[in-house]
């Protein structure tokens, strides 16, 4: 295979992945495209290696940017914005996984905290308190180990997993 058809099959990948965890299918194709640039590269460049048009890629490169995962680079001369990606993959993972908690655990655990004032003595509110409160225990416990994972070192994480 060569560097273009795997450049292609890698980009098609990572934007099927980011769709199947809930990401917009042409904003993972932009992270993959940057992920492996050499170089930070310009919208007029994105667009033009994706087949996208402006819109969409000025919304998703905004998007990356506030997953705090794509920066924009200054160029000396240039008029143009450039985007890069980092390239260290565990920074990516414990930005994502920042993200992630931020966006969706943390909204949760707030909304089960709120419904355990439920009161009332139906068989229907006990059923209720029971299951929120579990699943509030549940996503507290979810919430700690990813606050762990963000904060960890590679070797504290992996020689926790090997642990397991």
């Amino acid at each position: 295979m060569n560097y273009h058809e795997g450049k292609h099959k890698f980009i098609q990948a990572w934007g099927t992945l980011g769709s199947s965890w809930g990401i917009n299918k042409v904003m993972a194709q932009i992270h993959a495209l940057l992920l492996i640039s050499p170089k930070s590269l310009t919208t007029d460049d994105i667009m033009e290696e994706l087949k996208i048009s402006r819109g969409n890629a000025n919304m998703n490169i905004h998007a990356l940017m506030d997953w705090g995962i794509v920066e924009k680079e200054l160029i000396v001369g240039e008029r143009k914005d450039h985007y890069r990606a980092g390239k260290d993959i565990w920074e990516l993972a414990r930005q994502v996984s920042r993200e992630r908690r931020k966006r969706e655990i943390e909204p949760i655990l707030k909304v089960l905290g709120k419904v355990q004032s439920v009161t009332g003595k139906s068989d229907e509110v006990k059923e209720f308190k029971t299951v929120t409160s579990d699943l509030k225990d549940f996503s507290s416990k979810i919430d700690g180990a990813l606050d762990k994972f963000t904060r960890s070192d590679k070797n504290w994480f992996f020689k926790m997993l090997l642990k397991l």
